[in-house]
């Protein structure tokens, strides 16, 4: 009885299998949106460091808010009118009676009332349906940390200054579109952006507490 002859099981050609991998995650680079308010993605150029950027800063101060989280995690928040001291996130936040950073943002940011110690209101056109609006175009946060401020304590006022620039953009989208910001169209949101950019300056951290900063 003759042997059966075993089939042999053809080699696989892998030299191309880095090329699909590559193109695969290409596809889902391209095809993929990410959200550019989330965690560290946000940065705009550094403070000024030249004399002159100093002393430019210096007129504009009141366009300037300056978030700072020491490494008791506590916060401070300064702008012209002066400092407001935050002892914890739970502060912050508004539990503990003081008004919550979220609405100094706002407020800040939205300069209501014309203050003259907070942004300067300037007039632009922003085209139909939104026309003419008052905003503080030049305004800056500014959020800066100690080397040994804890990362929950940095992302928790991450996020409450996002939550102010969100809270501008839902309300904005309300009364000029009549719907939530979630559910205008992507080149209505853009626009709402354009009224309300997140103007918020990341700073490398800082040892304050060796030059003697904190409260």
């Amino acid at each position: 009885m003759a042997k059966k002859k075993k089939r042999k099981t053809p080699n696989l050609n892998s030299s191309s299998m880095a090329d699909v991998s590559f193109l695969l995650l290409t596809f889902f680079l391209m095809t993929s949106s990410m959200d550019t308010d989330s965690g560290l993605a946000r940065r705009l150029p550094p403070p000024p460091q030249s004399e002159e950027q100093l002393q430019k800063m210096d007129v504009q101060r009141r366009n300037l808010m300056v978030v700072l989280v020491n490494y008791q995690n506590q916060i401070m928040v300064r702008t012209q009118a002066g400092d407001e001291w935050y002892n914890n996130i739970a502060e912050m936040e508004g539990k503990g009676g003081k008004v919550r950073l979220k609405d100094k943002v706002k407020e800040f940011v939205l300069n209501p009332n014309n203050r003259p110690d907070l942004p300067e209101l300037i007039e632009e056109d922003f085209g139909p349906p939104i026309g003419k609006v008052l905003v503080t175009s030049d305004h800056v946060i500014s959020l800066q940390n100690d080397a040994t401020t804890s990362y929950k304590a940095y992302i928790a006022v991450q996020n409450e200054l996002v939550k102010a620039y969100n809270e501008l953009r839902d309300e904005a989208a309300k009364k000029y579109f009549g719907r939530s910001y979630k559910e205008l169209l992507p080149d209505q949101q853009e626009l709402i952006n354009k009224v309300y950019p997140q103007r918020i300056s990341e700073a490398e951290p800082k040892d304050y507490k060796q030059q003697g900063g904190g409260k």
